[in-house]
């Protein structure tokens, strides 16, 4: 098999480049590990920053989302009761929308489709050959057959635990980390949401965040313990829990209902650099992880994505090669402060257990102090929560 680009991973990421691409007349194949069932099974975050939906746009496949999307001037934050509401759009002129990953993920897969776009599920196996060289092969197995994919370069797209960033040489990159000592423990009901908005919730028996997915559909998450199980917290014992750290209106107004899915996930920073090494580039949580605090984590993979599409489009069309050589830098540059808005921001909203000395909760109460009466902190949390500029 022979292609321009060979893709490693068929969630977002993957699968809105290879959309991009196709949008630029360059082709593309996407190996993906699982079925497209599973791909579209898995429940992930739907904040989008302004330069999301906008490359979605331009990807040709934000009909649904331009229909369907709710937009948001703003977020409350909670502080022990206190409420400090951050007009995004009054302090920015942007907005926020929400709308689910699991629905960006189908409209690409009918994108695709309808454009004959190659996507291979169940493609196991992978191991990449030549990548130091201009002729690089993704080698899989795909129906019973061991396979070859030649192409002019490998984006991995294949999160955490893929090959792609495994294939870098440990001598070349170096890799940061940070992990915090807490998870989350999320819940999908079927419920109307207790606010117009997001709120975030600083209470002394933990962290507890209101979403949603839809009008009627929330999305709910309180902090727990590392050693923390879903079954030992039944819907009744997480309604109460919730109930508890909301302020008051919020509380009123909360309505509960059966979980329609219910999990637990630690949270960590976590950043590779480079993001480029010869015919491999790395995107999305293949190169970098964020808590989902700041509603980064799809966002950035999506800026990383637009680098690389603008990159790969000059170099087909005009034999350019800046935009590929400077792309590790130029989404590393986002990437890093979008990590440091996340990790400070979760320091803001989450009891540290072990951290938690008199010193630090004072610290924690003036960095509140200084965004609920400071419209320059405000601004400054607004840019960042709807996304720094590419």
């Amino acid at each position: 098999m022979k292609t321009q680009v060979g893709i490693i991973g068929g969630g977002p990421a993957g699968l809105l480049l290879s959309q991009l691409l196709y949008v630029n007349g360059i082709e593309s194949v996407v190996l993906e590990k699982h079925s497209r069932e599973h791909v579209l099974g898995r429940i992930r975050a739907g904040l989008l920053e302004r330069g999301t939906v906008q490359m979605l746009q331009q990807a040709g496949v934000a009909a649904s989302l331009n229909k369907n999307g709710l937009e948001h001037d703003g977020v409350e934050l909670v502080y022990k009761g206190r409420n400090c509401r951050i007009d995004f759009f009054e302090l920015t002129g942007s907005k926020m929308t929400i709308y689910g990953q699991t629905e960006v993920t189908r409209d690409l897969y009918q994108a695709r489709e309808k454009t004959g776009g190659r996507i291979l599920h169940k493609a196991t196996d992978v191991t990449l050959a030549g990548i130091d060289t201009e002729r690089p092969k993704i080698q899989f197995h795909h129906d019973g057959q061991a396979k070859t994919l030649d192409c002019d370069f490998v984006i991995g797209c294949d999160g955490y635990h893929g090959v792609s960033r495994a294939a870098i040489p440990s001598k070349v990159k170096r890799e940061y980390q940070s992990s915090f000592p807490f998870a989350w423990l999320g819940v999908l009901s079927e419920t109307p949401p207790v606010s117009e908005e997001l709120i975030y919730a600083y209470h002394q028996r933990g962290f507890a965040l209101c979403s949603m997915r839809s009008k009627t559909r929330s999305r709910y998450y309180i902090q727990v313990p590392l050693d923390a199980r879903v079954d030992h917290w039944p819907d009744d014992r997480f309604w109460s829990e919730l109930n508890t750290r909301l302020p008051s209106e919020a509380a009123r107004n909360l309505i509960t209902g059966p979980s329609i899915e219910k999990s637990i996930a630690p949270l960590r920073s976590f950043v590779c650099e480079p993001m480029r090494w010869n015919s491999l580039f790395l995107a999305g949580d293949a190169a970098h992880i964020v808590p989902p605090t700041g509603a980064k984590g799809l966002n950035l993979a999506v800026s990383d994505v637009r680098y690389l599409s603008q990159a790969l489009s000059e170099f087909y069309q005009n034999k350019a090669t800046e935009g590929l050589d400077n792309y590790s830098q130029r989404a590393l540059d986002r990437v890093w402060k979008a990590s440091r808005f996340s990790w400070s921001m979760t320091r803001l909203l989450h009891d540290f257990y072990e951290d938690g000395s008199a010193f630090s909760n004072r610290i924690r109460e003036a960095e509140f102090e200084y965004l609920a009466t400071s419209q320059a902190a405000r601004m400054s949390f607004a840019e960042s929560y709807v996304g720094l500029p590419y």
